[in-house]
Order: structure tokens, then sequence, then C-alpha cells
């Protein structure tokens, strides 16, 4: 660990700044480190704050974040931390999933430059997501819960300030979301009625971890009507069939996010989730002709020549390329709600555990404390 006054004092990690509050958010601003809401002074003894629960040298990058490839060393995570209003016992969990991120897997870049509205999701699940207080329940998705909030709040100033991913710039999204402001949520494992999103990844069922899911916002499935398992995933199976999704033509990854009632009504179906993902994999489809013209020439008789070249309009497309590539998990609270989230379609998801530098499962944040 390096020595926190030499090192919060070098040349350029640390800057004279106004000591108003407003005139040092109106410099953030005008410096583009914003990401338009009122930030926290990163002040070196909040930083100092946050790199308690750091276990490894603070000026040694974990990750290079693109497109800009900024070198995301501890220091400049933690001072993204304190300004997005992290608690400094969050710091573990957010490094983690910097690293998940930064995974070639993930397709990083394709996600900060793209002129879709994806965002990383960060999905935690094990005991971190408890000890944290991450809102797995009711309104996960919304506002309310500081760890949800500011934990998704940082990273997108890590993705703005260490990655570049300034609006018009970095980042050439058309539109937008507003989950670029922050999404960050905990999986409802206590109202699973399978095995959790970690545990089917091979973790064990006490590992902390955190899984990085590059999607658009939520696409609510409204369904208090059906009382089998099949008519609950007939009309998921329709909210994911959709002619504008990028899955349809890439290995992609879509998300299913079963609210508790629903997951409750299928798992008693005799579903498990390998059932649930062949049906819908089955289910979710259009026939070719619900394409335009020119998707179908340019998208599938080309792309996909091997498999349609030659069909007629009424062929029908799966929305994804093969049952496993349709993700599950179970969130929220009471309601007959479920939702759809589409990815990138270049990007598949990465999960990462919370390991000491002994490599052991780190059981508590607060093993991460002076290590």
């Amino acid at each position: 660990m390096s020595d926190s006054s030499a090192l919060l004092k070098a040349p350029g990690t640390s800057f004279e700044a106004p000591e108003d509050f407003d005139a040092l958010n109106q410099h953030f601003l005008d410096k583009g480190w914003s990401d338009g809401l009122p930030l926290v002074p990163p002040t070196a003894q909040r930083v100092s704050a946050m790199l308690a629960y750091c276990d490894r040298p603070w000026d040694e990058a974990v990750a290079a974040i693109p497109p800009r490839y900024g070198a995301a060393t501890p220091v400049r995570l933690a001072a993204n931390a304190v300004m997005a209003g992290c608690r400094p016992e969050y710091f573990p969990l957010l490094m983690a999933a910097v690293e998940a991120m930064c995974e070639d897997a993930f397709n990083l870049y394709g996600i900060q430059t793209t002129t879709h509205l994806c965002s990383p999701l960060m999905i935690v699940n094990g005991p971190i997501a408890q000890e944290l207080k991450i809102n797995s329940g009711c309104n996960a998705f919304g506002p309310g819960t500081q760890s949800n909030a500011t934990i998704g709040r940082a990273v997108r100033l890590i993705l703005l300030n260490i990655g570049g991913a300034i609006p018009g710039a970095g980042d050439m999204a058309t539109f937008g979301s507003p989950a670029k402001y922050t999404y960050c949520v905990a999986e409802n494992e206590a109202a699973n009625p399978w095995a959790p999103l970690h545990v089917e990844r091979g973790f064990p069922a006490d590992a902390s971890t955190v899984t990085m899911f590059g999607g658009e916002a939520p696409h609510n499935v409204h369904d208090r009507e059906s009382s089998t398992a099949e008519g609950i995933l007939d009309m998921i199976a329709g909210t994911l069939a959709s002619t504008g999704s990028n899955d349809v033509y890439h290995k992609a990854e879509p998300l299913i996010v079963f609210g508790p009632e629903h997951a409750a009504a299928v798992a008693a179906g005799g579903y498990a989730k390998a059932d649930v993902r062949r049906y819908l994999y089955e289910r979710a489809r259009l026939p070719l002709g619900t394409f335009s013209p020119e998707t179908i020439e340019r998208r599938f008789r080309r792309r996909f020549e091997g498999r349609y070249a030659s069909v007629g309009l009424d062929a029908m497309v799966p929305m994804v390329q093969a049952p496993e590539d349709i993700m599950i998990i179970v969130l929220g609270g009471p309601g007959k709600h479920s939702a759809c989230i589409p990815s990138l379609g270049v990007t598949r998801s990465v999960t990462r555990a919370l390991k000491l530098r002994n490599g052991r499962y780190a059981h508590s944040v607060a093993e991460f404390r002076g290590a």
C-alpha cells in the first residue's frame, strides 16, 4: 500500500479547487468531469478513507478503461467513488466491477462508443449484497437506496472521467438512457426458486460476486392474468421478440428479470432454468417478413446465408442464437411483473468474485480494510 500523504499530493493526482461547493461543482461541469448532478468534493481525507478498503498498491492500474484507455488506478477510482457519494466500504465491490467490465468478453469499448443506448448493469450476488444493503426488492432499479444509487453512479463517473466516454465525443449514444446515471442491483436470492446467478456460474453460495451486463433499460412484462407457467412465459417471450433488438443478429445474451411472483409460479409449474431458456428460445420468434426488406437482405440473407439465404418470409427468426444465451435473475418485490433487458448484442456478461490478495474469497468487506 502506498503512502497516502505523498501519493495524494503527487503532480497530476491533486489540484487546487474552489472551496465553495457551488463553485467547485461548476468547475467540474466546465472540465467535463460531471454527470450533471452535484458531486461530493474528493478531498484527500475522503479519498484516503475510501482507499482504506483497498488491498493493493494505490498507484498501480487495475485496468485500462476505453475508449481513452485511461489507467484505472485505485486512487483515481476512489476519487470518482467519493464524487458519486459512495461510502468507503463500497470500494472493493466497485474495484471488482471495473475489472469485470474490462475483460475482453464484455467489450467495454463497444459499449462506451456505440450509438446504441446501452449501459453497464451491475448485478450483485452473495453475502456482500446484504452487508452493503444493496436493494434487491421493491424498486430495486429505482431511487431510494444509497448503495445502489452511488455505486452505479461511480461506475458512470469512472467511465466518463477515466475512460473518456464524454457525450458527443467518446460516448456517441444517439439517445442515451436514464440507466447511464446509475444501474446497480442485487439479485433477490431469498425469493429465487432457482440457483442464483453466481452459483449457476460455478461460484460457492457464500462467495460475493459482481456480474456486469451491457444492456438497455428494463422492458416491463405486465401479466396479472396468466395462471400457468406457460402463460407467463408466453407473455415474456412476446416482450422479448422485437425487430429492433441487437440480440437477433449476434451471439448475444439478453437478460430476463423475473419478479418473485412470476418466478414462483413458473418454478411451481415444474420449470427449471434450463427449461425456461428452451421455452423462451422456441417461443420468442418473429416471422422473417416482420423485418424490413433491407434488414432481411443485409442482416439475414447475407450475414446468415446458410440459414436464411433461400427461406421464405414466413420462416421464424429466434431472438437468440441458442437457449443457453438467455440470462435469468430474480429481482424485485410484490407484483406480477417481470422484465426483458436486451443487450448491446456484441457483448457477454462477466462475473467476478471478491477475492483477497491471497486468492481466498472475501466474506466481508472489512477484510479489505488495511490489507
